[in-house]
């Protein structure tokens, strides 16, 4: 393990303490300057001196930091329960095929000609959270393929075979992904790019407390579930002699992440990285496996990582955003492999 281990308590104030600071850089961070007092003036609930201050705080940045800071913790929660039920240090929620199962919905919208008659030019000013139905087709889309791996995991009892199938199912929906894009016209393309770049700003209005909700609702569900996974981790035979009824375990696992990679990728689109790379620094923070420790402590960190990427893909002087999956590759592509390399032995988390 890297060295970098402190008690839970500073480990936990610290990253609590650091999530609040980005929050607040992040919705500092725009292309319009708005003076920090004004900023904590309009979060206070008082008047602004300007109305247009006011509308990009509590109408774009606020939103847009909330929406990071759910989908960092969702997503990173998700990665850590897939790696603890796969035993796997490299497993992550898009190898199940949820995140290809949203991708899967979007590519019938574009075919069908919905992301077409919207505009990509409507989506690239209002993010693509702004369509609900996008929303609809992706989580459709998780839901199918969800379904499947529910009737897959009744006749199967290795966990291993059901990380296959959930990756082979993966390839089939963007097989078939690749060939309605195959038929698609160039602007119905262009819209599906966009989406597939993810996007932290278009989830506002109602669709946020639609969002809020269900997140909140799947990461508490992962937090009582911790002592499964605690379980889990000793080895199925043990958690069987526990007392532990493996299917039920692991149909509620599966349900709590797909719950919360299925409405991160229905809101925001495919957001990669976040789900792989968290659980493994979290772990290194805490020096702990307690899942009790490590829910908390992943939802922290991958909060802090995603409003980090939200705060980067901020060109200064600019009028445009990177998109968020390029600046997420970007941080998490590195941070694997420093893992690897600095762990050697990444199996000994999962033994």
């Amino acid at each position: 393990m890297p060295n970098l281990r402190f008690s839970g308590r500073i480990a936990f104030l610290s990253l609590s303490l650091l999530t609040g600071l980005l929050w607040i850089l992040d919705i500092m961070t725009g292309s319009v300057h708005i003076p920090l007092k004004e900023i904590f003036r309009i979060l206070s609930g008082s008047e602004s001196e300007s109305v247009a201050w006011q509308y990009i705080i509590l109408k774009i940045r606020v939103p847009k930091a909330l929406t990071a800071l759910l989908a960092g913790a969702a997503l990173a929660v998700s990665g850590l329960q897939m790696q603890t039920l796969f035993r796997n240090p490299l497993a992550s929620p898009s190898e199940l095929g949820i995140t290809s199962g949203a991708t899967l919905g979007i590519g019938a919208l574009v075919l069908t000609g919905g992301l077409g008659a919207i505009g990509p030019d409507t989506f690239r000013q209002l993010g693509i959270g702004s369509s609900w139905l996008a929303i609809v087709m992706a989580t459709l889309g998780s839901g199918l393929v969800f379904s499947l791996l529910l009737l897959i995991a009744r006749k199967v009892t290795d966990n291993v075979i059901l990380l296959i199938a959930g990756v082979m199912i993966g390839t089939l929906t963007l097989s078939l992904t690749s060939i309605w894009q195959y038929q698609s016209q160039p602007e119905q393309l262009q819209a599906f790019i966009i989406w597939t770049f993810g996007s932290l700003g278009g989830v506002t209005g109602p669709q946020l407390g639609i969002f809020t909700l269900v997140l909140v609702a799947g990461l508490l569900g992962a937090f009582a579930l911790s002592k499964t996974l605690n379980t889990l981790l000793l080895g199925e035979h043990y958690a069987r002699s526990m007392g532990l009824s493996i299917r039920r375990s692991r149909f509620l696992i599966l349900l709590s992440t797909c719950l919360l990679t299925g409405t991160v990728t229905a809101f925001c689109g495919p957001i990669g990285f976040i789900g792989i790379a968290v659980p493994h620094l979290a772990r290194s923070l805490m020096g702990t496996s307690n899942h009790l420790k490590l829910v908390p402590a992943c939802a922290l960190t991958g909060a802090i990582l995603l409003l980090l990427c939200d705060i980067l893909t901020q060109l200064p002087g600019s009028q445009s955003a990177l998109p968020v999956n390029v600046v997420t590759a970007l941080i998490g592509a590195p941070v694997v492999l420093w893992i690897i390399i600095k762990m050697n032995n990444l199996g000994s988390s999962f033994s």
